[in-house]
């Protein structure tokens, strides 16, 4: 293991209803389950602009004002790993939620064809994306029981990319870790930016936690986001982890992979201790 430093009106009610059954991904045999024992957890509907969004959000069943943490998606959307990520937050003490951040293109965990999630996914604009993180931490305060004053947030995949845009996005979040999220791209309508260009101005911390073996997220990209983020004043940090693939935290694919899942999750949560998010 090498560690680098520095480195739209739609109502969605009939998504909502469905949401709880329909948890399983392609090729869904999760390893690691996280049961409620001791939780609120469930599907929660966060107010938007134009309507409602499904979420899943876990939290202790006793107690209040939690440090909030945002739980960003995959690409196969707030499936039953997602959900577990969030009850195993909750185990340790947070207001975990992960908001359905496709839901007015549609609901990918019923889509077996990875073609057909794909092509739902490129239809979502960043910026429905930013306003919809900034409805749900505004709900998790005054309607759950959240922390004012305590945000962090996580993404896997095409949540880790989201969690370098949001950042920049939300100066209130304290702390993040972007699970081997794209850092370059090509800059587009729907996604006028990408990580490597917010870099510069980046003040967040964000612990960044990548494969050595991601074939579609090299290395070299890693290097490109730490010269862009030493052009700043950003105390985030990368730990490459050599011999792992893309998708090493997912334990419900092939590419999990223990070891360097077990690190990061420590690793994640030494890092929101270390920056405020208790």
């Amino acid at each position: 293991m090498k560690s680098l430093t520095r480195r739209q009106f739609i109502i969605v009610t009939a998504l909502t209803a469905g949401f709880a059954a329909c948890t399983q991904p392609i090729d869904f045999q999760q390893v690691v389950t996280t049961d409620a024992e001791g939780l609120e957890a469930g599907t929660v509907k966060i107010p938007v602009s134009d309507g409602e969004i499904p979420a899943y959000r876990a939290m202790p069943n006793t107690g209040t004002d939690f440090p909030l943490v945002l739980v960003i998606q995959e690409i196969f959307g707030v499936h039953a790993y997602i959900q577990d990520v969030c009850r195993r937050f909750a185990q340790l003490g947070y207001l975990a939620i992960a908001p359905e951040l496709y839901a007015r293109q549609g609901d990918v965990t019923q889509l077996k064809d990875k073609d057909e999630v794909r092509a739902i996914v490129a239809k979502v604009p960043d910026a429905q994306v930013m306003a919809d993180l900034d409805a749900t931490m505004a709900w998790a305060r005054d309607a759950s029981k959240a922390k004012p004053d305590s945000l962090g947030i996580t993404g896997f995949c095409w949540g880790g990319r989201i969690v370098w845009l949001y950042a920049a996005h939300n100066p209130e979040v304290q702390a993040g870790v972007a699970w081997y999220g794209r850092l370059v791209g090509e800059a587009n309508e729907l996604r006028p930016q990408h990580p490597i260009d917010i870099a510069p101005t980046l003040t967040v911390p964000i612990l960044g936690l990548y494969g050595g073996q991601d074939r579609g997220i090299p290395l070299e990209t890693v290097e490109q986001m730490e010269q862009a983020l030493a052009q700043g004043n950003s105390s985030s940090e990368f730990v490459i982890y050599d011999e792992a693939p893309h998708g090493f935290h997912a334990d419900y694919r092939p590419s999990y992979n223990l070891e360097a899942a077990a690190d990061g999750w420590q690793r994640l949560q030494d890092w929101f201790k270390q920056h405020g998010v208790v």
